[in-house]
């Protein structure tokens, strides 16, 4: 079953044109079953369940409970023909040197034929057994025969199932009139037997009638397999029983494998089960085929080949399309960054889709899938068809029919749900995302907008680099094996099972279980996947004994029959038509109003699995989980994703200036991404009939100021009719334009108010036309989250270094800046410190503090009340009042501290990953006002939510010793060739530039926090380029950098116990700053671990600084800092006409020229 993996890897890249033409009509099937399948994914679901119910009550009507018995419920004869074909022939006598064998056909010998009869009564071994096995004498043995009763062997398992057994011998011929005979045998009754135990009869296992109904049938058939199987176990060779044992453990690690690998993708058990219960339908499918088509299937034989089957199979196909959906899905992402959206994103073709990324990923691995499943077949079919005996064909005839069907419902019941999965997650992570950001601060508006943007699955934070989802590997209990290894992992698993029959075959030499027999010979290839063959020994050793001692007596060759146990089971008199009482609706006769066709069978069996006692029960819960599931997605449409955005044909578009947006080219958002234009009813710069002051200002009270033109507007708020700050809303009128392009012309407008102000006209004429960009921007993220009175953007020069190994981990470092060489300095301490095996990084704390200020009246007052705080009760009060406000902040500590009758107090909260100012000053509020109305403390007053007790942008000792934010310590071992040849410098002369420079010369300063070198500046870099506070650098740089000579390398680490970061709200939602936390795959809100991005960042952060503090020292050390800024920075000589201030004097316009403008400003 490894061919097709092999195939799969040895095929040449460039394949002719046949096979490429027979991939894309294969992936043109696919694709089409796959499309209606997750078009209509419940529609699907619920047919494929109404065949297996229906497959499930015919196998349980007809394929497993084996032949139908006669209408009376009992036989007539047990026959003789499957128990010889089941027990083994032995053969003793001068030939064989008096040594028991195997007798392969007839001796040449005119040998005694016997048959060895054993019987067997289970729970009746001992006396006070509930059941009492008959004696030997006892039993109804017919006078005409010469039965003789031999000793009996017991098993390892009967001291566990208690079972009795009594053996007979007699010849060959007489054996089936005795088994007629004994086909019933009444329980012995003695004096201590109750009324309950009289009238018992033992009854042979074969002779017990099946009932009609399905309940009867399963229960049958669940008894009966259990019984062969301890049957199996009690007669089965030792190392036939350790192979099997291997087996089942093999297949329960493929199935472990299996959910541990979607689990890597995002499914800790959903995914998983789909596939496992889409195998089992498959299985069911191909034995009610295989079974139909006369094909016998023994029980035993599908129980010892399945766990092979799945073995070297596996479940790498269903994994292989999961990863190609996942990453389709991404490439949609950027797909959509690229081209304008032509449809809505629930349109099932349009590229954010569910439907279209399944649809792309079975178009890429389809083909390869299907053609696994055909060369998969073509080895099963040439194995049915080889024509060796035994239960090779049978087993290889119904895997491939198992195959066959898995094939179909991979493309079409597990896409189903797989659709269904991404969708709930998607909603999931969509509404998550928006509630974080409205805790955080955000309006309803603006955090819709950011979910909508990354409403599509992501990674995990483990796995979140687009390589590792393409290849992301399989991990076996904590060993990431990657793909490439699975084929091998096969080939151990089935090299090691061939390697255990090689040993069973060279062993058997030295298995004789009796003194008296000599070597068994090989069966050869009629017993793969047969059952294994029962071991006379075990089952009759001491009669064998017995034979064998009465031939050599009377020197006569005997050969012996060995049959397979007859087992009984003791039946009650009153347990016959137990539960017929009960009736059944569905019992009627329905042949006569159902055709009996296909149609018919089909209702016939729905309504039959209504009463099976398993398959009812899965209804009630397949019921149950759709109406959660459609309660689910109805309360996600009540959610309407969209219904607060003012036009849904606006959504995710962007505009060309406002004045000349039709007929132009479509423009594109910094972030990439091309934005839909939009032709806006009214042209508002063309001339249009004058309107009057008075008409103007009478639609600006109507609300149509969205139809004045851009001139009439300017005139209305030069004169004050318009406030500056009022522009977005007064020009929003969705029946005109869409949202951005209103809030691109605010910005538009705002310009001019600004230039044409009469008392700052004097340096503001220049800005209505000045270089400041405004268009092709995003405004709509900004609006009411992160700027007011906007009057364009900054772009700001990004640059990237590294990458940087960070605990194990690879990162590009993105950094805004305007200081030459920062980049380049921090990109040569990340090679420096690749070099020595990447930074480790170890987080010492996580928590944001906020520190209101409350009065008293008086001084015990305050002291009382700080008390309360610091006592057990007061804690709880507090932290119950405070984490009721939020579902990610969560109070950690509170710190009190007096001066006169004011009390400070230090809430330390967790805020998820958020930074979180917002969603703890909400917290502080509601925790006083607990205090204050509930606590006692009603003379209380608070001053100030934030008492710098913080302390928040500014530096604080308090902050510097027990940390704010998230507390980072991060360390690398720089070898000294790496120092010598990378930085320039030595290891002792960096240690004593550390100690000198960040320890001696920053403590003679003053400095709190600031034993580094420049750790501001990277901080600051990463801050602007991540869309983070920059006010908070200020406590964020706090820094020490420590360096020592460790065994002749340099050992360099930094403390940074506040770095205040989050990736959730604030400047995180601007499209360019989130394209950069993107780059560092800490976006939004982590799943699973709330918080684990923002300290991800923080992690990144601190290694950055780490890089950055290792350069500049090396520099420093080497001599190097002046000529590398002036290498860099000035790399023309400074001449006058050279210099960027000369430049910008000479493009200036000259103070004639600002004279000449300023009449065309008043104009304007």
């Amino acid at each position: 079953m490894l061919f097709s993996t092999l195939f799969r890897r040895s095929e040449a890249p460039n394949a002719s044109t046949s096979p490429r033409y027979l991939n894309r009509k294969v992936s043109l099937v696919l694709q089409a079953f796959s499309k209606r399948a997750c078009t209509h994914p419940i529609h699907t679901i619920v047919f494929i369940a109404l065949l297996a119910s229906t497959s499930y009550i015919g196998l349980l009507e007809g394929s497993l409970s084996g032949p139908a018995t006669p209408p009376n419920g009992s036989s007539t004869t047990i026959d003789l023909a499957p128990l010889v074909e089941g027990g083994r022939k032995l053969f003793v006598g001068d030939s064989t040197g008096w040594k028991w064998q195997v007798a392969r056909s007839s001796p040449d010998e005119k040998a005694k034929h016997l048959a060895l009869v054993t019987l067997v009564f289970p729970k009746s071994l001992h006396s006070d057994s509930p059941q009492t096995a008959p004696l030997p004498n006892a039993l109804p043995i017919p006078t005409n025969t010469s039965a003789d009763s031999i000793p009996s062997t017991s098993n390892p398992f009967s001291p566990f199932s208690q079972d009795k057994t009594l053996a007979f011998s007699m010849p060959f011929d007489q054996a089936q009139y005795f088994l007629n005979n004994l086909q019933e045998i009444p329980e012995q009754a003695d004096a201590k037997s109750d009324e309950s135990r009289a009238g018992r009869t033992w009854v042979a296992k074969p002779l017990q009638s099946g009932s009609n109904g399905s309940r009867s049938n399963l229960r049958s058939w669940a008894n009966n397999s259990w019984t062969k199987l301890v049957d199996l176990l009690k007669h089965a060779e030792t190392l036939d029983i350790i192979i099997m044992v291997l087996g089942y453990l093999s297949m329960h690690l493929t199935f472990v494998s299996l959910f541990i690998s979607m689990k890597r993708m995002g499914s800790n058990f959903w995914l998983a089960f789909t596939v496992l219960l889409s195998s089992s339908i498959a299985f069911l499918f191909g034995v009610i085929t295989t079974t139909r088509l006369g094909v016998p299937i023994n029980m035993v034989l599908l129980s010892e080949g399945l766990p092979f089957l799945v073995v070297t199979i596996g479940f790498e196909k269903p994994i292989m399309l999961t990863k190609a959906v996942l990453s389709a899905s991404l490439d949609s992402r950027r797909l959509e960054s690229q081209s304008s959206p032509g449809s809505p994103a629930s349109n099932p073709g349009s590229p954010k889709s569910i439907q279209y990324a399944v649809q792309i990923a079975v178009g890429q691995k389809g083909f390869d899938i299907v053609r696994d499943y055909v060369v998969e077949i073509a080895i099963l079919i040439a194995g049915a068809a080889s024509g060796v005996q035994g239960g090779l064909k049978p087993f290889c005839f119904l895997a491939a029919w198992i195959l066959f069907f898995d094939c179909i419902m991979l493309f079409t019941f597990y896409t189903s749900i797989l659709s269904i999965k991404l969708e709930i997650n998607r909603i999931k992570r969509h509404v998550a995302l928006r509630r974080a950001l409205e805790e955080d601060g955000l309006s309803r508006r603006v955090a819709e907008t950011v979910a909508s943007n990354t409403e599509w699955p992501r990674l995990d934070s483990q796995s979140n680099d687009r390589a590792n989802l393409e290849n992301p590997g399989v991990a076996i209990f904590g060993k990431k094996v990657g793909e490439s290894s699975v084929p091998k992992f096969k080939i151990l698993m089935v090299g090691g099972f061939v390697f255990i029959n090689i040993i069973n075959l060279c062993t058997i030499p030295f298995r004789s279980g009796n003194k008296n027999a000599s070597a068994t010979t090989v069966a050869g290839l009629s017993s793969v996947l047969s059952s294994p063959p029962m071991d006379p020994f075990k089952v009759a050793e001491n009669g064998l004994s017995y034979i064998w001692e009465a031939a050599r007596k009377s020197s006569s060759a005997t050969l012996v029959t060995v049959l397979q146990p007859i087992k009984y089971d003791l039946i009650s008199p009153y347990s016959q038509g137990e539960g017929d009482e009960m009736g059944s609706i569905f019992d009627l006769d329905y042949s006569d109003q159902i055709p009996y066709a296909f149609g018919g069978k089909v209702i016939e069996g729905v309504l039959k699995s209504l009463e099976d006692p398993v398959l009812s029960k899965w209804i009630i819960v397949a019921l149950t989980l759709s109406v959660i599931l459609n309660g689910y997605l109805f309360n996600a449409a009540r959610w309407s994703i969209k219904e607060i955005r003012s036009n849904p044909d606006s959504v995710n578009r962007n505009l060309a200036p406002v004045d000349d947006q039709i007929g132009r080219e479509p423009p594109t958002y910094h972030n990439g991404q091309v934005p839909e234009v939009v032709e806006d009813k009214t042209s508002f710069s063309e001339p249009t009939p004058a309107r009057s002051r008075s008409d103007c200002e009478q639609m600006l009270r109507e609300k149509r100021a969205a139809e004045l033109t851009d001139p009439e507007l300017n005139d209305l708020a030069c004169h004050g009719l318009i406030p500056g700050y009022a522009l977005e809303k007064t020009l929003e009128n969705k029946n005109v334009m869409s949202r951005l392009a209103s809030l691109t012309r605010a910005v538009k407008i705002r310009r001019a108010l600004v230039s044409r102000t009469p008392a700052t006209k004097r340096t503001t004429a220049l800005l209505e036309h000045s270089k400041l960009p405004y268009e092709h921007y995003n405004y709509e993220n900004v609006h009411g989250a992160c700027c007011e009175n906007v009057i364009g953007y900054l772009p700001l020069p990004l640059g990237v270094a590294g990458p940087l190994i960070i605990d194990g981990q690879s990162y590009f470092l993105p950094m805004a800046t305007t200081e030459g060489v920062l980049v380049a300095s921090t990109n040569r301490g990340c090679k420096a410190i690749n070099a020595g095996g990447g930074a480790i990084t170890v987080l010492t704390g996580d928590g944001m503090t906020r520190g209101p200020c409350v009065g008293f009246p008086t001084l015990s007052r305050a002291g009382a009340a700080k008390n309360w705080l610091d006592s057990p009760e007061g804690q709880a009060t507090m932290k119950k009042a405070f984490n009721s406000t939020s579902r990610f902040a969560r109070l950690q500590s509170m710190k009190t501290a007096i001066a006169g009758t004011y009390l400070y107090i230090r809430f330390k909260t967790t805020t998820g990953d958020a930074m979180g100012m917002n969603m703890i000053s909400k917290g502080v509020e509601c925790a006083l006002n607990v205090m204050m109305d509930e606590s006692g403390f009603d003379d209380m007053s608070i001053i100030s939510v934030s008492g710098n007790y913080c302390t928040d942008k500014k530096p604080a000792a308090i902050n510097w010793i027990d940390g704010r934010g998230k507390s980072i310590v991060a360390e690398a071992i720089i070898p000294a060739e790496v120092v010598k040849n990378t930085l320039k410098s030595d290891v002792d002369t960096l240690v004593e530039l550390n100690i000198a420079k960040n320890l001696i010369g920053s403590s003679l300063a003053g400095t709190m926090g600031g034993n580094n070198a420049h750790a501001a500046n990277i901080v600051a870099a990463i801050f602007l380029a991540t869309g983070q506070d920059p006010a908070q650098v200020v406590e964020s740089a706090n820094c020490m950098t420590l360096m020592r000579n460790c065994n002749g390398n340099l050992q360099i680490s930094v403390s940074m116990p506040c770095i205040e970061v989050g990736t959730i709200g604030g400047g995180t939602v601007l499209d360019a700053q989130g394209a950069m936390l993107d780059l560092l795959g800490v976006r939004g809100a982590h799943l699973t671990d709330p918080g684990a991005n923002a300290r991800q960042l923080a992690r990144i952060i601190g290694a950055a600084t780490l890089a950055g503090e290792l350069s500049l020292c090396g520099a420093l050390a080497a001599g190097h800092l002046v000529s590398a800024h002036m290498k860099h920075n000035r790399s023309a000589a400074p001449t006058r006409s050279a210099t960027p201030v000369s430049s910008a004097v000479a493009s200036a316009p000259s103070f004639g020229q600002m004279r000449e403008l300023a009449p065309l400003a008043r104009i304007n």
